[in-house]
């Protein structure tokens, strides 16, 4: 365990060191603005995360480093979780160190420790509820599923899939032989502890007409999501976790539902089964199953080390006559450690803009696309999605400076998406502005505020559209333009003299949820 502490606060200090070489992420803007909002719930996710990234803010400041922070430390106690997992399976030293760099050099996970959102705790939790249901089983202890239940309703609180994974469990349990867990009153304790904890986010999106539920129809509706193929579903599969750690969480797969030694966690993997169908068949992106393979990696590198010691069924000593592979562990460790720096500038930002380009020439593979939109740009989203921010915000700071002085109480700014406003809202104060209006996810609950609507700052949207609300529509500017950004050249307008009678009238107009 020392070397596996020692491997995850290596990790710490990499991303700690990195995570400031390009901007904040869109996403960042939206947990920083609903953290200033405090509440039950936001329409696109649970409140958690902006909880949490608010007191990030209280504490560590708000730099790209101090935002980052938190997702840096949990994918570098996932390290630990991983091994601690195999431990528990009855893994030695070596499937431990496998387990561990698997997970340490995953793109998914340095993907998750590179930025602030619900994908950075959401493995954490997920490995959280499988060691305590193996510990339950294991140490015949069935308290362990209260304990369950409280970090699945924390779980919940951070991010709704881990529902899929908490039913998956049960769904595994019903198919062994552990389905008298299901008679313990403490499994239904930990229900009950789980649903407890969740019912007040439960509550506020019954009070607000079930946000999340209307998010997820108009975005289907819309069709922005990319649907995968099995094929290309399954190679996405293997990309999040590496290509060559694929064997490994593929042994633990069959382990967990064939090898007698892994048995009583044969509903593990049923769990994955159950999570993988269900996610495909809803079109679920590809990286809502990441949180599942550091048990499957802990349960293949277990197998893998029995094999190359050369132990029987028992794994407590070498078989005789059985040959000893001990050369292939420091075989696979290089190998997996290497392979991991030559992906990690896919999610991790090592290299300038230009040198990435370049660099992705010679991948073997094409970087996955999630949204149609994101095509259209020379890098990735996850990287994109980080230039042209401060851009926005500039320009509207020059249109705000046209305001005269005593007309800016009753100015306000209104943008058409969180990643927009959000920008507003992190940069504008230091230059003078308010914080922004838009109708984009839970910044349409917040509502107008104070503004009376006979002065708008308005960006992103033509002059056409803004004279129909207002009778002098004013072009003020175009943000600069940023070749690496998704959002490229943001028009800029100034709005006075409202036609509509009231915000009651306009307000639900401007609704944007997809």
């Amino acid at each position: 365990m020392p070397l596996i502490w020692a491997i995850a606060l290596i990790k710490l200090i990499l991303h700690t060191y990195f995570n400031s070489r390009y901007g904040y992420f869109r996403d960042e803007f939206n947990y920083l603005s609903s953290g200033e909002h405090p509440g039950w719930g936001y329409v696109d996710q649970p409140p958690l995360i902006p909880w949490l990234a608010e007191v990030s803010r209280l504490l560590l400041g708000e730099s790209l480093r101090a935002v980052r922070f938190l997702p840096a430390l949990a994918s570098s106690l996932l390290v630990v979780q991983t091994a601690v997992i195999a431990r528990e399976f009855g893994a030695r030293r070596f499937a431990m160190l496998l387990a561990a760099i698997c997970v340490a050099v995953a793109p998914q996970y340095l993907s998750n420790a590179s930025l602030l959102g619900t994908n950075c705790l959401e493995p954490n939790l997920w490995m959280g509820c499988a060691y305590l249901a193996m510990l339950a089983i294991k140490r015949e202890q069935p308290r362990y599923w209260l304990w369950f239940g409280i970090v699945a309703g924390i779980g919940l609180e951070e991010k709704y899939t881990i529902a899929l994974f908490g039913a998956a469990i049960v769904m595994g349990l019903l198919l062994t032989a552990q389905r008298r867990e299901l008679s313990s009153k403490w499994f239904w304790l930990g229900g009950l502890a789980a649903f407890v904890i969740f019912l007040p986010n439960l509550l506020w999106n019954y009070y607000n007409d079930w946000p999340f539920v209307q998010l997820l129809h108009a975005i289907k509706a819309e069709g922005r999501d990319v649907v995968l193929p099995a094929g290309d579903y399954f190679f996405q599969q293997m990309l999040l976790v590496n290509p060559l750690a694929a064997p490994i969480w593929l042994i633990g797969v069959a382990a967990l539902l064939f090898s007698a030694r892994l048995k009583p966690y044969r509903f593990l993997g049923w769990s994955y089964l159950v999570c993988y169908a269900v996610l495909f068949l809803l079109h679920g992106k590809s990286y809502y199953l990441a949180p599942i393979y550091p048990m499957l990696l802990a349960a293949g590198a277990l197998l893998i080390e029995g094999w190359i010691e050369g132990r029987g069924a028992s794994m407590s000593a070498p078989a005789r006559g059985r040959p000893r592979r001990g050369w292939l562990k420091a075989v696979l460790l290089i190998v997996l450690l290497a392979n991991g720096l030559y992906l990690a500038p896919v999610v991790v930002p090592v290299m300038e803009p230009d040198d990435f380009i370049a660099y992705t020439k010679y991948l073997p593979f094409k970087l996955p696309v999630m949204e149609h939109s994101h095509a259209r740009v020379a890098l990735p989203q996850w990287y994109s999605d980080q230039f042209g921010w401060k851009e926005i915000a500039d320009e509207t700071a020059v249109a705000w400076q046209r305001i005269p002085a005593d007309k800016r109480a009753d100015c306000g700014i209104f943008a058409q998406d969180y990643g927009q406003a959000g920008a507003i809202d992190f940069f504008g104060p230091a230059m003078g502005m308010p914080h922004a209006l838009s109708g984009d996810r839970t910044y349409f609950l917040w509502g107008p505020g104070k503004y009376s609507g006979d002065c708008m700052i308005v960006l992103d949207d033509s002059k056409e559209t803004l004279e129909k609300y207002w009778n002098n529509v004013e072009f003020a500017g175009t943000s600069a333009a940023n070749p690496w950004a998704l959002e490229q050249q943001i028009p800029v307008y100034i709005c006075t003299g409202k036609k509509f009678a009231s915000w009651a009238e306009f307000w639900p107009k401007v609704k944007r949820w997809r």
